[in-house]
């Protein structure tokens, strides 16, 4: 982290990862006037993938008290999206997976999910036994009743998040903690709605209420701001406010040109930096939300397979830990490269490197 001067003299603090930087603006503006900033002088208001994410926020601006952040609330329940609460995981609508008539808001809003068999959408007050999921894919049943903030929060301090996702709603170790006492129970899944959107109209899944603040009913109270003295828990305000804000500039380029693999990789490293590599989930998830705006069907990576020495490496020299390879249009072989899918899974595959397709650059 370091401490820079930033345009018109204000003071801001920026961190750097491999995907963002995040700037603190210490300048007082209403959200309307803060993002009108950011996407002048950045990419947009922060928006936040997870609790590192937060943290780095938090960590960034000490001694102040909160800041906009670039989360806003189109009201009215037409407008929720359904979201699974660990971050990267996107939902996709299956109707099997709901009991009949469901979802309904029945006792309106129902804004939560339970399930014994089929999932039914409930007021995230009621309470309900849950099942939290660890990031080395084993589960934990807790028994307590509590409300579905309340399972997340403890999710999240003591293992990795709710169970969320078909993969661990619908695996056996999940199935088998759901009727480890004799017979099924409602436990709440880690599936939630609601009507709040990022600035750059990303669909991150990740939410930090302070709920002893954060009043989801209140229209005039739309705009959403980082608490930095209480965790940097999240609560609405009114977005006329002014407050401190951070602004967040994109390491990742989507170039909508369409070049073959080698053309891309010439005009990534001659305009900015490199093809983009991709190392962890994180990174996935962020560029799975830039590729559903290519005009192609896939994306170029810097994924590239060396028949001499028989396996794939990055063009960046980064390892190759984490992959999302399709199995099934995974091709080792000459002339290939690595591509993203831009829609469903939005797997990697591999394409003939003669193919032309838009591309991600690198500016670090």
């Amino acid at each position: 982290m370091s401490l820079n001067r930033c345009h018109f003299g204000l003071l801001c603090v920026f961190i750097t990862c491999q995907l963002y930087e995040y700037h603190f603006i210490k300048e007082q503006m209403s959200w309307d006037e803060a993002r009108a900033y950011c996407r002048e002088k950045y990419t947009d208001l922060a928006k936040v993938f997870d609790l590192t994410d937060m943290r780095r926020l938090q960590d960034s601006a000490q001694n102040q008290t909160e800041a906009w952040i670039g989360l806003y609330n189109i009201t009215g329940g037409a407008n929720r999206r359904w979201h699974w609460s660990l971050p990267g995981e996107e939902y996709t609508e299956n109707k099997t997976c709901w009991r009949d008539g469901e979802p309904n808001d029945q006792a309106s809003p129902e804004n939560c999910v339970r399930t014994v068999d089929k999932w039914t959408d409930v007021p995230c007050t009621n309470t309900h036994q849950f099942i939290c999921y660890n990031v080395n894919k084993t589960f934990h049943l807790n028994e307590t009743s509590v409300t579905w903030t309340q399972a997340q929060s403890y999710c999240r301090q003591h293992h990795t998040d709710l169970a969320s996702g078909l993969d661990q709603i619908y695996s056996e170790e999940f199935k088998k903690l759901q009727k480890s006492k004799g017979s099924t129970m409602n436990l709440w899944i880690g599936l939630f709605r609601d009507s709040w959107r990022w600035s750059d109209g990303s669909n991150f899944s990740f939410r930090y209420w302070d709920m002893d603040s954060f009043n989801d009913g209140l229209n005039n109270r739309t705009c959403a701001t980082t608490l930095l003295e209480r965790s940097g828990r999240w609560s609405s305000a009114g977005c006329d406010q002014r407050k401190p804000f951070f602004c967040y500039d994109d390491n990742m380029i989507l170039i909508h040109e369409e070049k073959t693999w080698e053309e891309a990789l010439y005009y990534c490293r001659e305009k900015h930096h490199d093809l983009a590599s991709i190392t962890n989930r994180q990174e996935q998830a962020w560029l799975q939300e830039k590729a559903k705006n290519a005009s192609t069907t896939f994306v170029w990576l810097g994924l590239r397979y060396t028949c001499t020495l028989g396996f794939w490496f990055w063009v960046t020299d980064d390892v190759i830990g984490y992959n999302n390879w399709d199995s099934k249009r995974k091709v080792d072989a000459c002339g290939m490269s690595g591509a993203m899918d831009t829609a469903g899974e939005q797997k990697w595959v591999s394409k003939p490197d003669d193919n032309k397709f838009n591309f991600f650059c690198s500016k670090h």
